[in-house]
This record gives C-alpha cells, sequence and structure tokens, in this order.
C-alpha cells in the first residue's frame, strides 16, 4: 500500500515503503542504516534509571548510534539491544549491563531524516544526470585551496557530541588539530575570529585519527547535516583512499 503520508517516527517498514516510492528503488533495514539514518526505540518511563528520563516522566524515544549496538542490528539480529544511547537531555549515556532489549518491531525512523535523505537522494541523483548530459572541463593547473568551509556553530552542531571535550574552546584557541596546519580554511584565518570556517572533511579525520571518534559516527554525521551534503563526494574520496 502507498504511503502519502509519513508519521512523525515511521516504523522500518513504513520508512521503507516510502523511500521505495520517492526513489523507485528497494530498502531494507540494513539499508536505512548504511545510508546514515538512526534508528530510534520509544522507552516508557523506568524507576530504576531517574537520571535517565529526567523530567520525561512519560518516555522517551532514545536513538541507537553506538557502533556495537548497530552492527548487531545490520547483521540481522532477532532483536534490539541498547548498551548507550542519550538521556532525555541529549547526553549520551552508557546503560547498566547489559542494557535494554526491544523487539525490531520497535524500531523508529524520525521523518524529518527520511525527507532529508530522500533530498540528499535526489540531488545527487540529479546531479549525476546533470553532470552526465553537461560534463565539466578537467583543470589541470591552476589549483588553489578551497575557501570554502563551514563556520564554528556547524562544526559544533555536527561534531561537538562525538567526543567528550571541550570543541568550542579548541576551536578558538587554533591549537593542534584546529590550527592553521590543522582543519582551519588558511585564507579565513586572515579575517575575523567569527569569519573562521573549517575543512569538515580534514576535521572529521582528525577528530578519528586524534580522538578515536567512530567512522560510522562520522559517517552518519555527512549523511544528516545538510550543510554537508556539499562534502560529501569529497568525503567518500578520503573514505575510499583509506581504506574505510
Amino acid at each position: 500500500m502507498a504511503i502519502t503520508e509519513l508519521p512523525y517516527r515511521a516504523t522500518t517498514a513504513q520508512a521503507c515503503d516510502w523511500l521505495a516510492q520517492q526513489t523507485g528503488t528497494s530498502w531494507t533495514l540494513a539499508s536505512l542504516i548504511g545510508e546514515g539514518l538512526t534508528p530510534f526505540v520509544w522507552l516508557d518511563y523506568d524507576a530504576d534509571y531517574p537520571e535517565l528520563f529526567g523530567d520525561a516522566n512519560g518516555g522517551y524515544a532514545a536513538p541507537i548510534f553506538f557502533e556495537g549496538d548497530i552492527a548487531r542490528i545490520v547483521a540481522g539480529s532477532a532483536d534490539v539491544l541498547i548498551t548507550t544511547t542519550k538521556d532525555a537531555y541529549k547526553i549520551v549515556t552508557q546503560l547498566k549491563s547489559p542494557g535494554f532489549r526491544r523487539e525490531l518491531d520497535a524500531l523508529r525512523f524520525m521523518k524529518k531524516d527520511l525527507e532529508r535523505l530522500a533530498g540528499k537522494l535526489k540531488h545527487a541523483s540529479e546531479a549525476a544526470l546533470k553532470s552526465a548530459l553537461n560534463p565539466e572541463p578537467v583543470i589541470t593547473e591552476g589549483a588553489t585551496e578551497s575557501q570554502m568551509g563551514i563556520n564554528k556553530k556547524q562544526v559544533l552542531l555536527a561534531f561537538s557530541a562525538l567526543l567528550k571535550m571541550d570543541m568550542e574552546q579548541a576551536l578558538v584557541s587554533g591549537d593542534g588539530l584546529f590550527g592553521d596546519e590543522g582543519s582551519r580554511i588558511k585564507a579565513t584565518t586572515k579575517k575575523a575570529k567569527n569569519k573562521i570556517e573549517w575543512n569538515p572533511v580534514t576535521l572529521a579525520l582528525g577528530l578519528n585519527e586524534v580522538y578515536r571518534v567512530p567512522m560510522s559516527h562520522l559517517k552518519r554525521a555527512f549523511a544528516t547535516h545538510d550543510f554537508l551534503l556539499e562534502w560529501q563526494a569529497d568525503w567518500n574520496e578520503s573514505l575510499l583512499l583509506l581504506g574505510k
């Protein structure tokens, strides 16, 4: 049955059917996650975990993003095991062993995430068609450093939740990974501090190498933030070159 309107939190079947209508290709739970979508599970309030729920005494939708939890689902597990999630205030929290188990049918995908993915895929398809019809000339010389990056607000939105450090302070200080020899766009460092921009691909690779942020989390960031869509090709090329 065709889905004319996605619910706010769609089941796996609803998400797959809707995306199939939008893209003309079939979808599975594994392919949804493979495209960077984050599954959620509704957690009813549990008095044994007061710090997890806070004021959300009716429960809340908990994201599943921990690499091991995701890998288990993609591998075809018969149920869902949540060992790490975010609490009701969106703070990353490791659950007491053995974690929470839920049925696969309990998985939900956010409407806004599905619509964003459909838009990204449509944009990529249109760009590929345009490129095939009007190929760009190959530029062999005169290449210069890109002066186009993302600003501090975007950096924090995309990456700050992925590691335990004061990322805003690190960006302001401009030391180490975030310095001129790191991920800052050099041309922008001559401007006011609030005008400095960062190369998100270089930044993400540094976060993985230096701070051990999992690649799966970084891939999801590039797949879910609109302002990183134009960097997706560079990101994928870098992963291919690194064998990741």
